[in-house]
């Protein structure tokens, strides 16, 4: 579904992405982990069409993304970013809604197909009762899944969510990741997923791609990937890494800070 190809990046004479290979499935969650400044938020911009790559190129199916208009990027790839310009004249249905505009044209109204597109993301993301509820009535957890709501509403084929559990609590953290699974594996998406929290991309998702100073350091099943070592080598902290005793789910365990750290 998406394959980036030796991509490489640089915002001016800094380069951010170094040569970054990767693939995504249809049905698959992938998880994309690092510490801070890896290059993991450039490389989602550069696979939904808002950055072109300095070189290397990236596939939406056989097609290049840099060879293919903005509109059409938005009706197949959808994007939950990290940050958000908001206008509060707006509710969250009205907000919702416009996750149709990809698929709409210049002055056309709203259809029965949009408004049912935007009820069923909205019931997805658990905002039925908030849908009249101006943008500045929100809490910021609540503003998180409105654009998830949004993103859902395109009906894509390719979900790229950059920590898109910022500002959630833990139950609303966890069910946007089972969530997440339930897109890929039931509804046929192929999802990428930035996090900062391992431990959960560990236990939801079913690729996992470290990226460290622009590379990929590790990619692989999440068991594979996730060692003491590897939380050391590219986090620089003391980690303990194993499996819940009840769902033998990966669980990670910060000790402290790497020594020499």
């Amino acid at each position: 579904m998406v394959r980036a190809q030796d991509v490489r990046f640089s915002y001016g004479e800094v380069e951010v992405l170094r040569g970054v290979s990767l693939s995504l499935s249809k049905g698959e969650l992938l998880g994309m982990v690092g510490p801070n400044g890896s290059g993991k938020t450039t490389l989602l911009r550069i696979i939904s069409g808002f950055l072109k790559p300095g070189s290397g190129r990236v596939l939406l199916g056989s097609e290049e993304v840099a060879r293919l208009g903005r509109r059409e990027v938005a009706k197949r790839v959808a994007v939950v970013p990290q940050e958000e310009g908001w206008d509060f004249g707006f509710t969250v249905g009205q907000t919702v809604l416009m996750g149709r505009h990809p698929h709409q044209g210049l002055l056309s109204f709203d259809t029965p197909k949009d408004l049912g597109a935007a009820k069923r993301a909205m019931a997805m993301a658990g905002l039925e009762e908030l849908m009249d509820r101006p943008l500045n009535m929100l809490s910021g957890g609540e503003r998180r899944r409105v654009l998830l709501a949004r993103a859902l509403a395109q009906e894509p084929s390719v979900l790229l969510m950059d920590e898109p559990t910022a500002f959630l609590d833990l139950k609303h953290q966890v069910e946007l990741f089972s969530l997440a699974r339930s897109l890929s594996e039931e509804g046929g998406l192929a999802c990428l997923l930035v996090s900062h929290d391992l431990s959960l991309t560990a236990r939801f998702c079913h690729t996992l791609v470290v990226l460290k100073d622009g590379l990929v350091h590790a990619a692989g099943p999440p068991g594979e990937v996730l060692t003491n070592e590897l939380v050391r080598e590219v986090y620089g902290v003391e980690a303990r890494v194993g499996h819940d005793p009840e769902t033998g789910a990966l669980h990670i365990s910060v000790l402290g800070p790497s020594k020499g750290v």
